[in-house]
């Protein structure tokens, strides 16, 4: 191996020593980690005292903000509330145009519930940018009653029999064109 002259400080002079390539190498790599290691001990010190300093101060003093429960209720109003209010009792329909289902449901063999919005679950559907359909949801009872008293209200209203698709574990029934506005005045008139 060859020897390499390494110049040391030593106190006020510098000393002058014989070692190995190897031997420098070894030496300046564990002065370096031993180094690194003394800079991470002092950065989680500082760490630890910082925390036990934060921990003797109130929330106020640690963020500068101060909590009031005074203006709190403004906070309150931009919260969304968890669940959906029941509504107001109106005579006939909303000013949104509204109407809520009569106090007692009618004599049918089915029912139709209201959704969690409190609206009639009539829907217009398209696929493929052509195919129009409305989908009636939420039907309870004899599905298929409720499908022959749709079928005969759309051919009076439109003088031909329109196909329709149950499915009786949904509880829905599928319609063949746009007839969600038309469905939905006919169930509010027969008080769903």
């Amino acid at each position: 191996s060859s020897v390499t002259w390494a110049r040391l400080p030593f106190g006020d002079g510098v000393v002058y020593m014989a070692a190995s390539v190897r031997n420098m190498a070894l030496t300046v790599t564990q002065r370096l980690w031993i180094s690194h290691e003394v800079a991470s001990l002092a950065r989680r010190i500082s760490t630890v005292g910082a925390c036990l300093r934060a921990e003797n101060r109130t929330p106020g003093e640690r963020t500068g903000i101060v909590e009031s429960s005074e203006e709190y209720r403004f906070v309150e109003r931009l919260i969304p509330p968890t669940c959906i209010p029941t509504p107001h009792k109106y005579d006939g329909s909303a000013p949104s145009g509204w109407t809520p289902p009569s106090e007692v449901p009618p004599a049918l063999p089915y029912m139709i519930r209201r959704s969690r919005m409190h609206n009639v679950p009539v829907y217009s559907d398209i696929k493929h940018g052509n195919q129009k359909s409305t989908l009636l949801r939420k039907v309870e009872g004899d599905i298929w009653a409720l499908n022959e008293d749709v079928k005969e209200y759309l051919q009076q209203l439109t003088g031909k029999e329109l196909p329709t698709q149950v499915n009786e574990v949904t509880g829905t029934i599928r319609i063949k064109g746009q007839f969600d506005k038309e469905i939905k005045e006919w169930l509010v008139k027969k008080g769903f």
